[in-house]
């Protein structure tokens, strides 16, 4: 990674000419690569949580819609990708392909970006670091996870937003520098609207005009204010919308300082190891137990700080490319090392798509280690030795990645991976006890269930799973332990508590329903089933005027809410029409 052009002899000057004469001819070659890598994805469905932001989420497919995505909490914290699922679900519905196809087109578009940027910071072999990015095996899981338009859309704008810096830090013209400026900060936004932990963009920004110039300037100090100005708010807004919203609050993110320490070093070698050796990857790796009483916790962190320590003192030398990509890396990282608490963690310290950005730092400075030292003892033949060794690093990494993509072919594929990689993943066994139950093989969902729960007692998700198991064969006293079980590790969950309010019901517990309903929506007012199941209650309790507003409700909600409409209709209340 190198701002210095290299000597080149007097054979290889055309030969290189003529391999970069049409420079974008590469570009379409990337994004072909890409596309052919990926194609697996043509057939995948959806996973894991994209049911929360796509196939059940009421700003997507109603009642709410495009004004609460940008003005409600059910947008969590990235509205601008919500609004791409919005327009996207407006022309093709559900259909999972249009979603996998939009995901791969802006990893590849990334891509693209990514090499015109290392070209503008005069990086060696931009086009090599870009392609060892973007057929890397550990960007499958952002790639292919459809809820990880995060990644890939924020990705697109966070690059553009670093380009059109640079340029603007080229221009002469003060009306040419104040719109590339402008768009910048624009595409700044639209990337932190779509995921916020591309807020270290102005420290990015920071660190490229000092790879440029070796020193800032204090007329630059302006410039940065309103990128830090947004990336403050936005991490502000996200740290507390983890807590608050997501539930990242209790005693599963209840490390203390020096513990927290100690997993961001163990991190930040986890992630490098991935990029150097990516193997057994996985969706939920194993969650570290970190005893802070041990010096030797702290010894990853100490060699972090010490090999940047060293690398800032020879940053003038040639060690400075190397300075600059560990540094890139390892702030970009900052967000997802434990420092915040993120709801994720709750499974796993550490997931391959929280490198989605950070990954490029050391890749770009592999690539360019490659041009710079790699062949340089065959001079003849060097430029040709490098496309050949380049080709060949490329088809290694195309296949790991060819064969990674079969993981994510559907939920239960996934799941599988996960427990065969990983033993000890409860999610994984809980979910799959979730897939067996919505395939109506209860007794295999069963004991998916209490597997998770021999593994974790406390999780909620797999008590939740196991009443629903219960419920589904009408057992509803046997269901409302594991349904109780779930509220105590998770008690604002609306759907446990709606569950638990049936069985209570269904066991005559009827007081105690009724207060269980009226939590649910309490906490979920746009919960269409609760207001109709406390409607439906009310109703037999002869509580007609308390029933109305509710199933009215329920209707509005869900339009085709045939059990509501009739409950209606046999009650001689207006119905809405479809």
């Amino acid at each position: 990674m190198s701002g210095r052009a290299r000597h080149k002899t007097k054979s290889d000057a055309p030969v290189v000419q003529s391999l970069w004469r049409g420079h974008w001819l590469w570009a379409l070659f990337l994004v072909a690569a890409i596309v052919l890598i990926y194609h697996r994805m043509w057939h995948a469905g959806f996973i894991w949580d994209d049911d929360d932001h796509l196939t059940r989420n009421p700003c997507i497919i109603g009642p709410l819609g495009f004004k609460d995505i940008w003005t409600s909490s059910r947008a969590v914290y990235y509205p601008l990708v919500l609004t791409s699922f919005w327009v996207l679900h407006k022309f093709v519905g559900l259909n999972p392909l249009p979603y996998h196809l939009l995901n791969v087109l802006m990893h590849a578009g990334s891509a693209v970006l990514l090499w015109r940027v290392l070209r503008q910071l005069g990086v060696r072999a931009a086009w090599l670091g870009a392609a060892l990015w973007a057929l890397h095996p550990v960007m499958v899981q952002s790639v292919a996870w459809i809820t990880e338009l995060k990644n890939t859309q924020s990705c697109f704008f966070y690059l553009l937003s670093i380009l059109f810096f640079l340029k603007a830090d080229d221009s002469e013209a003060k009306p040419q520098r104040r719109w590339r400026f402008g768009l910048g900060l624009i595409f700044f936004a639209m990337a932190i609207t779509s995921k916020p932990a591309t807020v270290m963009l102005p420290v990015v920004l920071v660190l490229c005009l000092w790879w440029r110039r070796s020193r800032l300037l204090r007329r630059d100090l302006a410039v940065f204010v309103p990128f830090f100005l947004i990336s403050a708010a936005a991490s502000g807004w996200t740290i507390w919308e983890q807590k608050f919203h997501s539930g990242a609050l209790g005693a599963e993110w209840s490390q203390t300082w020096p513990e927290r320490l100690a997993i961001a070093g163990r991190d930040i070698w986890f992630y490098l190891s991935k990029i150097v050796w990516p193997s057994a990857l996985s969706f939920f790796y194993p969650q570290w137990k970190i005893d802070a009483t041990k010096l030797a916790n702290f010894l990853p962190l100490m060699a972090v700080l010490g090999a940047l320590f060293l690398l800032w003192w020879k940053r003038n030398g040639s060690l400075r490319p190397v300075f600059v990509a560990a540094a890139y890396f390892v702030i970009s990282l900052i967000p997802v090392l434990d420092f915040f608490d993120v709801y994720f963690f709750r499974f796993s310290f550490v997931s391959d798509h929280f490198q989605y950005l950070a990954a490029m730092g050391p890749l770009a400075l592999f690539a360019s280690g490659i041009a710079t030292f790699g062949l340089g003892s065959f001079k003849k033949t060097r430029v040709w030795l490098e496309l050949a060794f380049g080709a060949a690093l490329l088809l290694s990494l195309g296949a790991l990645t060819w064969r990674q993509t079969e993981n994510y072919a559907d939920a239960e594929t996934l799941y599988r991976m996960s427990i065969e990689r990983n033993p000890d993943s409860w999610p994984a066994y809980s979910n799959l006890g979730a897939i067996f139950l919505q395939n109506r093989q209860v007794d295999e969902a069963i004991s998916y269930c209490r597997k998770a729960l021999e593994i974790k007692p406390d999780s909620a998700e797999a008590q939740y799973n196991l009443g629903n198991c219960f419920l589904a064969q009408g057992d509803f006293a046997q269901a409302i332990a594991p349904y109780r079980a779930a509220l105590r590790s998770q008690p604002g969950n609306a759907k446990t508590h709606n569950n638990l309010a049936s069985c209570l019901a269904a066991a005559g517990k009827v007081n105690e329903a009724l207060e269980q309903f009226e939590e649910a929506i309490r906490l979920d007012p746009s919960y269409a089933e609760a207001h109709y199941n406390l409607g439906y209650i009310l109703v037999q309790l002869g509580r007609r005027e308390e029933a109305v507003p509710h199933l009215i409700e329920a209707v509005r909600l869900k339009s085709d809410y045939a059990q509501a409409r009739r409950q209606l209709d046999e009650l001689g209340v207006p119905v809405p029409p479809l």
